[in-house]
């Protein structure tokens, strides 16, 4: 990759010595669709910022429930693996790839002296924070406060928006997992947004309307 390709990848950065830096020390990955970046107990190395593509974060309790936190797509990174680079604790996250993804890992010791070193790098990481703060606030209310009808629509809404696709490829199950409901609870909503000719379900695949958005808000 060269510099200008990083630039166009990373506006964000403007410094032209911490953009050489993060070429020059940052470890550059693609990564396929499925690929389990990070998962709960393991000790966080790197601080990944997506150049392209999509990484789907999640918490998992005890029992292996998963609980849909947010993405990251590109020019982000995960404000849980600073915090976990921070205090040198295990991770308590789950991160998979969910559309191709390149990547560029910042290894701890780097971020640490960048903190310092880079008044853009401190700035950027305190972005990170707030913005994952909020929706970190977003998924907990949906979880508290909103119908499992009209998180599994936000749900769908989300799906349409990183996959850049009203094709959604996925199953009844892996929504279930997600919202952390039932396969049967989930399977009746969605027959449910059939009827109303809002979605079509197809084998492990779900089309939808093209003003879907429009239609769950009016």
């Amino acid at each position: 990759m060269t510099i200008e390709e990083l630039k166009e990848a990373l506006p964000v950065f403007t410094n032209p010595e911490l953009v050489e830096e993060i070429l020059e020390k940052g470890q550059l990955m693609n990564l396929k669709v499925g690929k389990v970046l990070m998962e709960p107990g393991q000790f966080v190395k790197m601080v990944p910022i997506v150049l392209d593509g999509s990484i789907k974060i999640s918490r998992i309790d005890d029992e292996g429930r998963e609980l849909f936190l947010y993405y990251l797509d590109a020019g982000e990174t995960c404000a849980l693996s600073l915090t976990c680079c921070t205090s040198s604790k295990p991770s308590e996250i789950k991160a998979v790839v969910e559309r191709d993804a390149t990547i560029i890992g910042i290894p701890i010791n780097v971020h640490q002296e960048w903190s310092e070193k880079f008044k853009q790098w401190k700035d950027f990481v305190n972005m990170t924070y707030q913005n994952r703060f909020q929706e970190l606030l977003a998924a907990l209310d949906a979880v508290a406060f909103m119908k499992m009808d009209e998180r599994l629509m936000n749900y769908l809404v989300k799906k349409m928006k990183q996959h850049k696709t009203n094709e959604i490829s996925t199953t009844h199950q892996e929504i279930a997992i997600e919202l952390s409901s039932s396969r049967e609870v989930i399977s009746r909503l969605l027959k449910q947004l059939e009827k109303k000719k809002w979605i079509e379900l197809g084998r492990n695949v779900i089309y939808i309307r093209d003003d879907f958005e429009e239609l769950i808000k009016a």
